[in-house]
């Protein structure tokens, strides 16, 4: 124990040694907003779609999806596939005209700026909302990466669960702080690629142990068939159209995830978008097949050598690595846990940062910042946003799972359809804008609080709908947008066609 322990703790010191010696250069690198909140938008094809990827998944790909799979078996497939075409259509639909358009928009640099400036609104409320909102569930979203920090650390040193996430905490902030998008896009490449290894890795060797797929598939079934049916849950019962919807519907939360699409506006170019979606997309493919696998094996393993008990089913990737491999391969293959921890959460504290220094700071409290002040505002803001996820990440009981999915839905509400309807229908106005937001926020945020029938619908549906008839009932009911927006739209489609 005391030997995994050093070379797991060398491993990561290493790991963090590495991303902070990236977030100094890419420190070098910042010398205005653009550069600290969008990179200047320079990033090629690799780094666009890996950092998009690894600051989507987070710690879930590697704790909550497992836990998913080694708790539900095959059932798991239906949110994987949800999420891979999420993945593709986000995209598809997305990345060139968000890119294209937040440029036509005054080169805004935050999706609230964007709505501001798209809409012509003047009076900036649409930005200070848009900015609120994603204040609120990013709270909720950095919280769940903290919390699997804890799990991380609680699980391999046999930390306390609050000392562990406060080194967590100081891991993600430090070289947040120092590089900005460019230090984060440049490290998600890297977490990446080292978290898609380690899901493929890991049950490649548990399989190998323990008698090949053929083996593991046979074993699951003598111990409950019903784990690999697709059409039903772990105890037989038929899935329903509520459970097979709420499971596909992850995907419609592509459309509003704030750290997602920060990386199509960051793009260097709109030629090189296809190449990065054909990335994105087998990056994807292939991190949820591994993580559905960790967890099937895991079932195998824990039957045979575990007593078939496992405390919280959120930790089997961790149980499996510190069982198989060797202290030094365990200690590379659990720093990928880290990675993507601190490939999300930074991707959201910056984000959060930005809507605090550009959408609150400057609009409210100083228009005439300078681009250095509205760094340095961005700056205090990551610290002051991470003490607060920190008390929200501080009940060990925390699931990692639920809170991304509460979080995951508000998003997709609040901001996918309003996102979307700005993008393709010029006749929506600023009035629409503003409901669409406001109604699939608050429809998320009340639908969560009621269950049985209907309300066991992942809440991500309903908002999704509600923020969408809200949008064209209020646009079509008020007046037309002006001459300067229509313009503004059709020079956007102009600046796409070219």
């Amino acid at each position: 124990m005391i030997e995994t322990h050093v070379a797991v703790y060398g491993t990561f010191l290493l790991y963090l040694v590495v991303m902070l010696g990236i977030g100094f250069y890419a420190y070098q690198k910042t010398a205005n907003s653009s550069d600290y909140f969008l990179g200047g938008r320079s990033l090629g094809p690799w780094p666009a779609a890996l950092s998009a990827g690894a600051s989507d998944m987070s710690g879930w790909l590697l704790l909550g999806l497992p836990g998913y799979a080694f708790a539900s078996g095959m059932e798991s497939l239906w949110l994987a596939v949800g999420l891979l075409v999420g993945t593709w259509a986000n995209w598809l639909v997305m990345a060139k005209r968000l890119r294209t358009y937040s440029i036509v928009a005054q080169d805004a640099l935050t999706l609230p700026e964007f709505f501001a400036n798209r809409f012509q609104d003047t009076s900036r409320l649409l930005q200070v909302i848009s900015a609120f909102f994603i204040l609120l569930f990013f709270l909720f979203y950095t919280s769940s990466g903290l919390v699997a920090g804890g799990k991380l650390f609680e699980t391999v040193f046999g930390m306390e669960y609050t000392t562990a996430v406060i080194i967590g905490t100081l891991c993600v902030v430090s070289y947040t702080l120092f590089g900005g998008f460019l230090a984060v896009s440049w490290t998600d490449l890297v977490q990446g690629l080292l978290m898609a290894a380690a899901l493929l890795i890991v049950p490649i060797a548990v399989m190998q142990a323990d008698g090949g797929m053929s083996a593991m598939f046979t074993s699951i079934s003598a111990k409950n068939p019903e784990l690999m049916n697709l059409w039903t849950d772990s105890q037989g019962e038929t899935l329903g159209w509520i459970s097979l919807i709420s499971l596909m519907a992850w995907g419609l939360g592509y459309f509003g995830q704030p750290h997602v699409l920060a990386r199509f506006q960051a793009c260097r170019s709109n030629q090189e978008i296809p190449t990065a979606r054909r990335i994105a997309v087998s990056w994807t493919a292939l991190s949820m097949a591994g993580a559905i696998f960790v967890g099937l094996t895991g079932m195998v393993y824990v039957d045979a050598h575990l007593g078939g008990s496992l405390g919280d089913g959120e930790t089997i990737f961790m149980v499996l690595v510190n069982a198989v491999f060797h202290p030094v391969i365990a200690g590379i293959l659990l720093a990928a846990i880290l990675a993507a921890i601190m490939s999300t959460a930074d991707s959201q504290l910056l984000v959060s940062s930005s809507a605090l220094a550009e959408d609150f700071y400057k609009q409210w409290i100083n228009p005439q910042a300078s681009a250095q002040d509205i760094v340095k505002v961005g700056r205090f803001a990551v610290m002051g946003l991470s003490l607060v996820a920190l008390v929200l990440a501080m009940n060990p009981d925390s699931s990692v799972l639920s809170l991304v999915s509460y979080a995951w839905a508000g998003f997709g509400a609040a901001f996918g359809p309003a996102l979307l309807f700005s993008l393709y229908w010029p006749r929506m106005n600023r009035q629409g804008a503003l409901a669409g937001i406001v109604v699939g926020a608050l429809t998320v945020v009340i639908w969560k609080q009621i269950s049985g029938g209907v309300f066991d619908l992942y809440e991500i549906v309903p908002g999704v709908l509600f923020a969408s008839i809200a949008i064209v009932g209020v646009s079509l009911a008020t007046p037309a947008p002006g001459e300067s927006i229509q313009a503004q739209h059709q020079k956007m489609l102009k600046a796409l066609a070219e």
